[in-house]
């Protein structure tokens, strides 16, 4: 329904309407978003507190912000690092003459490789024989 056809409509509308709130009643029974409403209820001649429809109004602009920020992509993950470049995994900041600090792609690459190498078995787990089970102190066999 357009303008002039919802100001006609709501002339008789606001002569049955019986509810509390005028302006919430306006905006569901014709379907409008609140500035629509009170613009509309003012056309009319309809008096509205200032402060009621400033406050509403500054409420509704917060919740479009918010459906906003919850429409944009997530920010980077841990595993995706804004700050590097060829020569640092990740900048952790700037000194004051502006030279980059942090961990250098060697040090990032370094737990990877140490990983990989098998660590020496200590000289405990040689010392007796193999068994299934590890012997007591008192049945210890020596190699």
């Amino acid at each position: 329904m357009n303008r002039s056809a919802r100001l006609q409509s709501a002339r008789f509308w606001l002569k049955t309407y019986t509810g509390k709130n005028i302006a919430a009643g306006y905006r569901k029974h014709f379907g409008i978003d609140w500035v629509c409403a009170f613009k509309e209820l003012e056309m009319l001649g309809v008096k509205i507190d200032e402060g009621y429809k400033n406050n509403l109004l500054k409420s509704v602009v917060g919740d479009v912000a918010a459906r906003r920020r919850r429409r944009l992509p997530p920010k980077a993950t841990f595993d995706e690092f804004a700050d590097q470049d060829e020569n640092f995994a990740y900048i952790a900041g700037y000194t004051e003459a502006g030279f980059a600090y942090g961990v250098t792609w060697e040090e990032w690459e370094r737990p990877e490789r140490e990983s990989s190498i098998k660590p020496k078995a200590h000289w405990r787990d040689h010392k007796y024989k193999q068994t299934a089970e590890r012997p007591s102190s008192d049945m210890r066999v020596r190699q």
